[in-house]
C-alpha cells in the first residue's frame, strides 16, 4: 500500500476492504479497522530499527564507504498529517469541536530551521557517506540528548572512533565517559566559552580545540 502511496490509515482501511485477498496475505482474517493498522505500524518501529542495524553491519564487508569509523548523529522533525493540536488545548486534554483527524500521539518540538513543529522526530546515526547505521523515532518533544543516551549501548557496539553531532548532544560528563572508552564525541562547544564555570570545565581537557567561523569552539577527545 505504501508503494501505491496509500499512506493514511483510513485510506488503507478502504483499500483492504476492497482487496480481501491482499488483506489475507497480510495476515488479517478480514478487513482491518484503521486503529488496528495504526497499532500494527507502531509495532513495526523496533523491527525497522533492528533491520537498519543488520544492514549497516552486513554492508561493511562490501566496501569501505559503508564503514563505521566516524558516525554522524542528528535529528529531524516531521509534521504529522492532519491539523495541529495547540499546546493550550493539548495540556488541558481538550479537543476543539470542529477539529477532525487529529493525531493525539504527536507532540510539539522546536527546530532551528523550521520553528515549532507538531509531529514526530527521526534520530539518525549515519556514517560519513550518509549510510544509515541506527535510527530511532520519537515524538517531536523528546530531547535529542536523551535519545543519544538510549542509543549509546548500541552505538558503542559498532565501535566507532568518533561520533559527530551538534550542540544538543554536548555534555561534559558524556565527553569524558566516551573518551575513556575510546570514542571521541565531537560537538560545537560554544556553551563552554560562555558558561559561568567555563574555565573550570576547560581546564581538565587537553583535547584539540578548533576555532569555528562563528567563534564557537570544537572539542575533541579529552585526555584525563
Amino acid at each position: 500500500m505504501l508503494m501505491r502511496r496509500i499512506t493514511t490509515f483510513k485510506a488503507q482501511e478502504r483499500w483492504l476492504a476492497s482487496h480481501p485477498t491482499d488483506a489475507r496475505e497480510l495476515g488479517f482474517p478480514g478487513p482491518p479497522h484503521r486503529t488496528t493498522l495504526s497499532r500494527r505500524f507502531k509495532l513495526l518501529s523496533q523491527t525497522v530499527q533492528a533491520f537498519v542495524v543488520f544492514v549497516g553491519q552486513w554492508a561493511e564487508n562490501l566496501a569501505t564507504v559503508f564503514d563505521h569509523r566516524v558516525l554522524i548523529e542528528d535529528a529531524s522533525l516531521f509534521k504529522t498529517q492532519g491539523p495541529v493540536w495547540h499546546q493550550s488545548d493539548r495540556q488541558a486534554g481538550r479537543i476543539p469541536e470542529k477539529l477532525r483527524n487529529l493525531d493525539t500521539d504527536a507532540t510539539w518540538g522546536h527546530s532551528a530551521y523550521h520553528g515549532w513543529v507538531y509531529g514526530y522526530s527521526l534520530h539518525l546515526t549515519c556514517n560519513r557517506a550518509g549510510f544509515p547505521k541506527l535510527i530511532q523515532t520519537e515524538t517531536a518533544s523528546v530531547d535529542e540528548s536523551q535519545v543519544l543516551a538510549q542509543k549509546t549501548p548500541l552505538l558503542f557496539s559498532l565501535q566507532p572512533e568518533a561520533v559527530v553531532g551538534d550542540n544538543a548532544y554536548f555534555k561534559a560528563l558524556r565527553v569524558r565517559r566516551w573518551a575513556k572508552q575510546g570514542v571521541i564525541l565531537l560537538t560545537p562547544a560554544g556553551r563552554w566559552k560562555t558558561a559561568r564555570y567555563a574555565g573550570g570545565l576547560l581546564r581538565p581537557y587537553k583535547g584539540l580545540l578548533l576555532a569555528a567561523p562563528q567563534g564557537a569552539a570544537f572539542t575533541c577527545a579529552p585526555i584525563t
